[in-house]
C-alpha cells in the first residue's frame, strides 16, 4: 500500500485554490476539501446547523431550512468576534470530517484549506502550497463572481495577507498568469510530490 503523503494547500479568497486542487485532483491526487466539509456539517439536521442556529437566530435560516450562508457570510465577515464564535462551532466539526476522509486515504492526499495558516496547521503537513495571487486580481475574480467591491475587499480582509501566507508556504503556484502557467507550475509540483 502506497504511504501516505499529507499536503497542505491554501491561498486566499479569489486567488483560484479551487483551480489549483481540481488539477491536482485530475493527476491522481485524493482532495479534503475544508470548504466541502463546512457545506456538510450544517446541513439540515446536523448538529453543527443546530448549533449555529442557536448562536445566531433563525434569520440565518433559509425558507427551505437550510443554511442562509450570504445572511451568515454579512453578520460574520465584518466582525472578528462574530466569526470566532461561528469558528468554534464549525471547526472542530469540520476538522473531524476531513479526519474520517483521510483515514482511508493512500498516495498524495491534499487538504484543500483556506484558513491553513490563520489556524497554524501547518506543522500537520509534510508540504504546505500556496495558491497565490495579488489582491488586485482576487478583488477583479470576485467581482466576476458577483460580489461588490466592498464584499470582495471585506473577505479578503478578513483573511490573513497572501504576502504575509507566501512566507510562510512551502511551495507558492503564481496563479496570476493565465491557466496554462498555473497548469505547469502545478504539474510541476505532482512530480516533486511523486518523487
Amino acid at each position: 500500500m502506497p504511504e501516505l503523503r499529507l499536503i497542505g494547500l491554501t491561498g486566499g479568497i479569489g486567488t483560484g485554490k479551487s483551480t489549483v486542487s481540481g488539477i491536482l485532483r485530475e493527476l491522481g491526487a485524493t482532495i479534503v476539501d475544508a470548504d466541502e466539509g463546512a457545506r456538510a456539517v450544517v446541513e439540515p439536521g446536523t448538529p453543527g446547523l443546530q448549533a449555529v442556529v442557536a448562536e445566531f437566530g433563525p434569520e440565518v435560516l433559509a425558507p427551505s431550512g437550510g443554511l442562509d450562508r450570504a445572511a451568515l457570510a454579512e453578520i460574520v465577515f465584518n466582525d472578528p468576534e462574530l466569526r470566532a464564535r461561528l469558528n468554534a462551532i464549525t471547526h472542530p466539526l469540520v476538522r473531524e470530517w476531513m479526519a474520517q476522509r483521510t483515514a482511508a486515504a493512500t498516495g498524495v492526499v491534499v487538504h484543500d484549506v483556506p484558513l491553513l495558516f490563520e489556524n497554524g496547521l501547518q506543522a500537520a503537513y509534510r508540504r504546505t502550497v500556496l495558491v497565490y495571487a495579488p489582491d488586485a486580481v482576487a478583488v477583479a475574480r470576485l467581482r466576476a463572481k458577483g460580489m461588490t467591491e466592498a464584499q470582495a475587499r471585506a473577505r479578503i480582509a478578513a483573511q490573513m495577507p497572501i504576502e504575509e501566507k507566501r512566507e510562510l508556504a512551502g511551495v507558492v503556484i503564481d496563479n496570476s498568469d493565465g491557466l496554462a502557467e498555473t497548469e505547469r507550475q502545478v504539474r510541476d509540483l505532482w512530480e516533486a510530490l511523486r518523487a
